[in-house]
C-alpha cells in the first residue's frame, strides 16, 4: 500500500512540478512601457519603464525603434540600448531624440531586439509585451 502511495505521490509532484513550468514559461515577458514624451533643447525626451520577468537576466539589450509623423509615414528608425535588465527589476530609461518634436510623434513599434544577452535566442522579442502610459500607441 505505501509503495503504491509513494508511486502516485510521485505521480501528482511531477504533474504539479509541469504545470509550474508551463505556467512560468507562459508568464515569461519582458513589459516595455512608453511612460512619457517631453519636449527637450535638443528635441524629444522619451521616456520608457522595462521589467523583465524572462526566466534570466539581460545583462545587455537595445531596441530598434520605428518612429510615425504625423502624416502616418515612418520618419525615422533608431536603435536605443537599454543597457541591463536585472530579472524581476523595474528600469526607467530616457533617451533624448535630437530634432524629433514630440507632438509630430503619432507612433511608436519596436521593429527588433538587436542585442539581446542573456536569454535564448528570440526570447526578447517573443516574450516581449508593449503598452503606453500616454496617448501615442506603442507597439511590439
Amino acid at each position: 500500500m505505501t509503495v503504491r502511495f509513494a508511486a502516485v505521490a510521485a505521480g501528482v509532484v511531477m504533474a504539479v512540478s509541469s504545470v509550474c513550468q508551463a505556467q512560468d514559461a507562459a508568464t515569461a515577458k519582458l513589459d516595455v512601457e512608453l511612460n512619457a514624451l517631453a519636449p527637450s533643447q535638443k528635441g524629444c525626451m522619451m521616456t520608457f519603464v522595462a521589467e523583465n520577468n524572462l526566466q534570466a537576466p539581460i545583462s545587455k539589450i537595445s531596441f530598434e525603434l520605428a518612429f510615425f509623423n504625423d502624416k502616418n509615414a515612418v520618419d525615422r528608425i533608431t536603435v536605443l540600448d537599454f543597457r541591463d535588465l536585472p530579472q524581476g527589476k523595474k528600469r526607467v530609461r530616457q533617451f533624448d531624440m535630437p530634432n524629433v518634436k514630440c507632438e509630430t510623434v503619432t507612433r511608436i513599434i519596436i521593429n527588433d531586439t538587436p542585442v539581446c544577452d542573456g536569454p535564448a535566442t528570440g526570447e526578447c522579442m517573443k516574450g516581449l509585451v508593449t503598452r503606453s502610459q500616454i496617448s501615442v500607441p506603442f507597439e511590439g
